[in-house]
This record gives C-alpha cells, structure tokens and sequence, in this order.
C-alpha cells in the first residue's frame, strides 16, 4: 500500500502529509446556518455594459461570463436560430484573433470554454488560471467590437452545416425531442418568440445569408445589452483598468427595449400527435402560466412540487408507485416572457393501459386536487430544497458569477438569493390553492401524445389541430445598420502576456482507516456550510452472475426503495425537508451511495443513511415495479440510436463470454430472470465493508469523523473476489459492422479496440498525452476537419479510456447521413497520418500548456476534491503523483509521443460500428473496400442471409 493507515476503534485520526489544524473531539457537533449571498460591485461604462466583479481568493482561478440579452425571442419569423447561430460564429476568429484561435488560446492557458443560447440571452464563458484575466478580456472584447470583419461567407457556410449537424444529433434523431418544437407551435400564437425552438427551423437556416447574420449582430450585439461578470482571484483595481482599456471605447449598438411579458393564453384544449420511433408512448399536458419572477410564480413551483416532483408527490404516489406508468413528472418552467406548467407520463406497452387512460387519471388526480388536503411537509420539502440548491451554487466560482449574469440580465440585480429563499418560503397553502383554481383547474391547456411510429391510434385523442403552416415573410429585406469605425488607443493585434502562474497545491487532505477495512479520505472544506460522501463499494456489475446481468444495478435501485423503519414516502419527505439526499447506484465496477447535505442537517442525513443501508425492506411490491422499470427503459433504449451504439460496442469490445459485454443494466432477458431471492442475496453478500472506501470533503473535520461515523466502523461482513474475464473476441480483420436503425438521419460511427488500463505515469498517462492533438480536444486534427473543415458532423473525437484492469480506444462521430462513407474514411485518414507523420511542434507544446496549466482549475469544488481523492483511493495512487506527472509532461518530446503512437494507433485494427439506415448507407459503406457484417440491433449478433 501507498498510504499508511491506522486502526480506528475509537481512537483519534493521525493526520499527516499536510499541516492544518485539527478538531481531535470525537462527538458530533451541530453546525449553525449561514446566511445566503454573493458579495459583488456593480457599475457600468460611458457605453452601456454593465460591469459585476465578485472576489474570491479561495482558488487561484477566475470565471468571465459575457450575456447578452438575445436569445431566439429576438429573432423574427422565417429568420430562426440566429442567436444560436451566433453562439458558434463567435468562436470562429475576430479581427485581430484567428480562425478556431478563441479555443485554443483559452486551452493553451490551461482554461476551458463555451457559450450557450435559451430564449432569453446567449452567454460566453471561459474558466482560466487566474494569471490569465487579461488575456480572456482582450479575446471577448475584441468579438464585441471587431467580430464582423472576421465573418466570411466560407465561415457561414461551415458553421450552418455545423449548426444543422447539431439539430440533427440532438432534436431529429433523439426521441421525444421533436415535441418541444410541435409544443410551441400550438401553444404560442403564430410569430410569438417562443413558437419556435432556439435551434431554429432547417428551411430558415437555408434561406438565409451572410448579409442576415450580420444585421443581427450589428442589431443586439452592442456593449450596452451585455452584462460582463468576472469572479475569482481577481485585483480589484487592476481588472477595472483592463475592462477599460479593453471595453470602454467600443460603441454602444442600437437602444434595446425591455420585451413585454406575453404569457401563451388558450381559449380551448388542444389535442396534438407526434409519431416517433419510440417504444414508451408519452402524454404531455401543458398548461400557459404567467412569467419569470411573476408573484404567483413561486406558488406554481411549489404546486409542481406537490404534484410531480419526487416520491412524495401526487403523481408518484398514484401513478408511478401503482405501476400504472413508467415515469410521471411535472415542473414549471418559466422563461422571461412566459412560463409553462409541464405534466408528463409514459406508459409502458406491457402494462396495457392506453394514453386515454392515463390521460383520465391526470384529469382525475386534478379534479380531487382540492380534497387533498397536503400538509405543512410538503412546504418544508420545497423550501428546504430551494435553500439547499442556493447554497449549493455557492461551490464554485462559475456558479456565483452565472447566478449574478443571469438576475443582472433580467431583473437588474445582480443577488437575489436571499429574495428567492424569502418569496419560497411565505408561500402558503392558501396560495398554492389559489394558483391551482387560477391556473390549472379546468383550464384549457396543449396535450401531446406521442406514440411509435405508424400507431396514431394510441394517442390520448385524435388531433383537432393540424400542424400549423408557417407564413414566412418577405426575408429579402436585410436593415440597414451602420458601422462605427473603433479607433483603439493600442494594438488590438497583440495578444496580452500571462502573469506570473499561479502556485497550485493539491488539496490538504487526511486520511485514516476503520477498524474493518473501509479506508477514508477527507478534505475540510469550510467555503460553503455543506458536506458531501461517497462510499464506493468495489465489484459493481462484475459481481453479476452473467444469465442474470443488471442484479448490482437493481440491488442498488432497491436499496432507494422503503426501509424496515420507513416507508419510500417517509424517507423521501424527511430528507426533502432538509435539502439532503441518499442515494445509491451501481454504475462500473462500483456500487456507491452518494450523500448530500447542508453541515446544519449533517447528523439526521447520515443517521437516514445508516437506515437505508443497513434496513433494506426489500418489499416484494417495491421489485416488481423497479424490476418492471428497468425492462421498459431497455426497451425504450432498443429505439435510441446512441443507446443501440452503446450497447453494440460493449459486445464487439468484451464479447458474450463476458459480463462487460452486457449493458449495465443487463438485457430483456436476463432482467427477467432475477428474483427478489437473488437481490437479497447479492446484498448479504456484496454489501459489506471489505472492498469499502469513503470519501468526505465539507464543513467537517477529521475529529469528528468517529462519532459521525461510528456505524460504518462497526460495520461487519466477509471479503469476496471478483471472477476473472473470460476470453475475449478476436476478429480476422477490420470490419465495418452495421446495426440498421431505419428512418435515423444520422449515422453514427464508433471506431474502437481494447487498449490499455488506467496508469497514472506510465504508458496510458503517455497515451493520453499523445491523443490529445489528434482527437481530445475541440482544435484537435479530427474535429478540426470533420466538423470545422468538411462539415460532416457536430463532433468528433478520439479517446483512451482505462479502468482498473481493462481498456479501450475510440474514435468517434455521428455523421450527416449523406457523408456517412466519407467520415469514416477521414476518421481513418487522420488517425493513419497521426501515426505515420507524429505530433508537431506546435502541438507538442499547446498539448503541454494545456495538461500543465489547467491544474489551476483541478480542485475548486468539493465535486473535484472528492474525485481527485477517489481516483487515489481507486488506483492506489501515491499522493503525489501529480509531480511525478508534471515532470513527464515537462520532458516528453516529439520522439517519445511518436513511439507511443506507433504503438498504440493501429487504424487497420479499429472495428468499425455504424449504427445508420441501412438503405441509405450500404451503398457507401460497400464503396470503402472493408467487409461489411450486419449485426442485429436487439442481440448483436450477425445476421445471416
């Protein structure tokens, strides 16, 4: 072993290996609430942006967000999707910041990045080292004021294609995607800013011009309708003299007007159909409300709550709990100028009720709404959930910077904590009465169903609307707007030199061992007044008997169901009130229960842990609804062309000999075969302390971890192994193996082979050294030509991924249909000429910086202390070697990259997995010259003509 342990009885944790101050008192002690804020300043220049800086020198790291209020409601009809559109031009180079340079002068300083588009606004974000600020507002300034030279008709083209690659992957070839967008069409009258989805219509993409995209710009994307936040490691002074150097002499843009609220109104029900290639037929019921930050907008969430969120909603209780559905939820989501009140189910076909039927108990669980009365519980689980989710956003930088971007934005202030938490809290049950009778109770509302393909018969009604035509204006007519000329009083051409970097030190972190086994690592944490665990108890799925693969992910399904001394109500309740949360999964090799939760509510949390691990009911109720739940989701998964990927490449990797060539979840049939005998058993067995390890980062200390923790300590139960791997398949050469997924419109591409396990400085850390230009970042060979240079695809990449004893190469892209042979064959092409021609200078250095730099952002919230701990836990690490890492990547060199490429890309011995509409494709695949096997989509194996 790497670390040294102690025995802990009751005794005393030995801290080490950093120098801290420690709490050495054994009893629990019950912390005080803080209260809720995010100190800022807020001003604003001669030209209208409105400036917010937030200090906080807790990391050495800085967070800028750049929103602008333009979102798709300022787009007009028959010209949709430009401000997503946007979103992308803007990372393609301004005047004085080449093509694709945004993203790699930001991955070169060790940062990360992107941009994102809703209704209402679009923002730019970059996360950097903190030496780096000035850097980030040189870039996002000159995309401010010097965008628009930069903008050519070569750069509109390519990114319209990648704009509906986009589409494609995420709305048309997604089920139940499409019935946001047919939603919207009905509920919202014609031409109303929320008629349409913010990805915008394919026909406006392909109407519209270069000269339109501009317009746009020139129109919303003026200083004076953005609010730039900075947060982090800041110098006050010193950022206010960058952002006037950088931002005060760009022009404001034309005035902007507040947009009106428009709520959607109804003066009747709507019934719609979407036929989609699903297998769980869904009804959704969507109700107009009223709009952001409206007074009766909390009562709505709080009556959302009570219906639909959680076990101890409504809907669990009488629709999901009874079996009568799969899934059943309801939410109220609200955006600037209107909201939506959400029902949704889905039925599974095995359960032989019909969408009119589920349609019915909806209608019947509203009517009796009233006669319900709830209790102040259910109150306290909305507000104590809101005030856990507050102080959650608190954890990192980027969380308190998007909160201040976002209330700034829409409400001019920029700290509406505290406001949100007052207004949740005095809602009362007379005002959740009152929004109910006002807004829902026998009001009119849109009802989608969705059924598969060809089976309108299955839905709740027959349309009574058809589709709505859409009257595109003329879109000839582009406004005129002029440009004002920006003379700068320095070089905009220069790019600004990084400070001094910042010194990073891993997380001072203790550890120690209980007297069974269970190893423990915590970071004290006091930023935030919460504390997060994780007990990862190692075998997961490769526990499962093979004939009964998915036992360890329903074992921990039933391990969240009713315990001996609760019911799945009452846990869920006692645990809502206090904002924490219980849960356990089984994903890998692992089996782990994750808890969250306020340091005020630390001790009640854990003691709802110990019951639910230790006093499973096991209820015989409880498993056949979960094990019936998890069937219809593989079912439902049999229609997911990402899914059917997913799964199709697990066997090609592992094999049918191998319960790694399963699904997590298992299949159809071997979730058939398990009891509720065979989960009990497989607890007794594999939940005990033997294989067990803790991680705890939070407002705690490690003297406290004996009286917190003491029933994990006296936690007993014998060791067991894990089966070795059986063989694993061997193929005679490349091949090209196509699951025909008819009607898809795209096609997706999954290259792999087996490859090396997880090591942290040995061949896997070199090989993931070396994958890094090639295809693991967004300037990476592969992405650059298949999404940038030839517009096949919205992504692709290339990737090893290692475990603790096994792993894998991929190289991967969802292909335009159309290039679907083409992709494949330069996917091949630039892995063969990686191999053969090596990494670059360039590269070599941009890949070091990016490795080196980016430690800066490794540790900042507890999330990233408690997975750099469990990495060390999991692989045995020694604590430092992130020095030793550092050191390779100092002095690696072109020659030492090469020989690991030589090694491990082998492109002649990739797999090659399409999963695509066969009649579309076959004729491309044929053209490449590799065998092409069809394999069945349900059982993986080869068809046979």
């Amino acid at each position: 072993m790497l670390y040294r342990f102690i025995l802990l009885g009751f005794l005393a944790p030995l801290i080490y290996g950093c120098t801290q101050t420690s709490d050495l008192s054994s009893a629990p002690q019950q912390s005080v609430a803080q209260p809720v804020s995010i100190a800022y300043e807020k001003y604003q220049l001669k030209n209208g942006l409105t400036v917010i800086l937030h200090e906080d020198h807790s990391d050495p790291l800085v967070h800028v967000d750049v929103t602008y209020h333009v979102g798709s409601a300022r787009e007009e009809a028959g010209k949709t999707g430009f401000a997503h559109f946007f979103e992308h031009m803007m990372f393609q180079g301004s005047a004085n910041v080449a093509d694709e340079q945004h993203f790699k002068l930001i991955t070169d300083a060790g940062g990360n990045l992107n941009g994102s588009t809703n209704r209402d606004r679009t923002n730019y974000y970059e996360t950097v080292p903190a030496n780096q600020l000035e850097k980030v507002l040189w870039l996002e300034s000159d995309r401010m004021g010097f965008l628009l030279p930069a903008v050519t008709q070569a750069k509109f083209e390519i990114q319209r294609e990648t704009v509906k690659n986009e589409r494609a992957e995420r709305i048309d070839n997604q089920p139940y995607a499409r019935r946001h967008e047919r939603i919207g069409e009905v509920l919202y009258p014609e031409g109303h800013p929320y008629s349409w989805l913010t990805i915008g219509y394919i026909e406006d993409l392909d109407r519209v011009n270069v000269d339109d995209l501009k317009a746009f710009f020139k129109r919303w994307y003026g200083p004076n309708n953005a609010v730039l936040s900075i947060g982090g490691d800041i110098n006050v002074q010193q950022t206010k003299a960058w952002i006037e150097k950088y931002f005060a002499e760009l022009p404001a843009g034309p005035a902007v007007n507040k947009q009106a609220p428009a709520p959607a109104k109804l003066e009747e029900s709507t019934f719609i159909t979407l036929e989609d290639n699903v297998h769980l037929p869904l009804v959704q019921i969507v109700f107009p409300t009223v709009y952001a930050r409206h007074e009766d907008e909390a009562a709505l969430d709080v009556l959302a709550s009570i219906l639909g969120t959680g076990k101890t909603s409504v809907f669990y209780e009488q629709l999901v709990k009874t079996g009568r559905v799969v899934q059943a939820g309801v939410s109220h989501p609200c955006s600037e100028l209107a909201c939506e009140f959400n029902l949704v189910a889905l039925t599974s076909p095995e359960s032989g009720l019909s969408l009119a039927s589920i349609y019915q108990d909806i209608q019947t669980i509203l009517n009796e709404f009233e006669q319900r009365p709830f209790d102040e519980d259910a109150l306290e689980r909305v507000k104590g959930n809101i005030k856990a989710s507050t102080i959650y956003g608190l954890q990192s930088v980027s969380g308190k910077v998007s909160t201040l971007a976002y209330n700034e934005t829409f409400f001019g202030q920029p700290d509406l904590m505290n406001e949100d938490v007052k207004r949740y809290s005095e809602v009362t049950k007379e005002d959740v009465y009152r929004v109910f009778n006002q807004y829902i109770k026998g009001k009119a509302a849109v009802v989608l169903s969705v059924v598969p393909t060809a089976q309108p018969e299955l839905a709740v009604a027959a349309p009574t609307v058809a589709r709505p035509e859409r009257n595109i204006p003329d879109t000839n007519n582009v406004a005129e707007l002029t440009t004002t000329e920006i003379k700068s009083a320095f070089d905009r051409s220069e790019v600004p030199q990084a400070g001094e970097p910042p010194v990073v030190t891993i997380p001072s972190f203790w550890q120690l061992k209980f007297r069974n086994g269970i190893q423990v690592l915590g970071v004290t944490n006091d930023e935030t007044p919460t504390v997060t665990v994780t007990l990862d108890l190692d075998g997961g799925m490769l526990l499962d008997p093979i004939d009964k693969a998915g036992l360890s992910v329903l074992t921990a399904m039933m391990m969240n169901e009713s315990t001996q001394h609760y019911s799945n109500e009452e846990m869920a309740n006692a645990l809502a009130k206090m904002g924490s949360s219980v849960s356990f999964a089984s994903s890998g090799r692992y089996t782990q229960v994750n808890v969250s939760s306020l340091t005020e509510h630390f001790i009640p949390t854990l003691q709802l842990m110990q019951e639910k691990l230790f006093n499973p009911a096991f209820k015989e109720a409880d498993f056949k609804r979960i094990k019936q739940q998890m069937i219809d989701n593989i079912n439902a998964q049999a229609k997911e062309p990402s899914a059917i990927a997913e799964r199709i490449k697990s066997k090609v990797l592992w094999g049918s000999d191998n319960r790694i060539g399963l699904p997590e979840g298992g299949t159809v049939e071997t979730v058939s075969r398990i009891t509720l005998a065979d989960v009990k058993a497989f607890y007794q067995r594999y939940y005990v302390p033997a294989k067990g390890t803790v991680v705890v980062v939070g407002d705690m200390t490690p003297g406290q971890i004996p009286g917190y923790f003491d029933f994990l300590n006296r936690w007993e139960g014998e060791d067991y192994s894990l089966a070795d791997y059986g063989d694993f398949p061997q193929y005679p050469g490349q091949q090209i193996m196509l699951v025909d997924v008819p009607g898809t419109t795209q096609s997706l591409v999954r290259m792999v082979k087996r490859a090396l396990p997880y090591d942290a400085t040995g061949e896997y850390f070199k090989a993931q050294l070396m994958n890094f230009p090639l295809g693991d970042d967004f300037n990476s060979r592969i992405n650059l030509s298949l999404r940038e240079d030839k517009g096949y695809t919205y992504g692709a990449f290339s990737a090893f991924n290692g475990g603790k004893t096994l792993g894998w190469f991929e190289a991967s892209a969802d292909l335009k249909q159309q290039f679907t042979g083409a992709g494949i064959a330069a996917l091949l092409d630039e892995i063969r000429q990686y191999r053969e021609q090596g990494i670059t200078a360039e590269e070599l250095s941009y890949m070091q910086n990016a490795f080196t730099l980016s430690e800066a952002l490794e540790y900042e919230t507890p999330l990233d202390k408690a997975s750099f701990l469990r990495r060390l836990l999991a692989h045995d690490l020694p604590v430092n070697y992130k020095k030793a890492q550092k050191r390779i990547l100092l002095s690696i060199d072109k020659a030492e990259i090469d020989g690991v490429a030589e090694r491990t890309l082998t492109p002649e011995e990739l797999q090659i997995l399409v999963v695509g509409d066969k009649a579309a494709i076959l004729p491309q695949l044929q053209s490449l010259g590799i065998p092409v096997v069809e394999i069945n989509a349900a059982t993986g194996l080869q068809v046979t003509n």
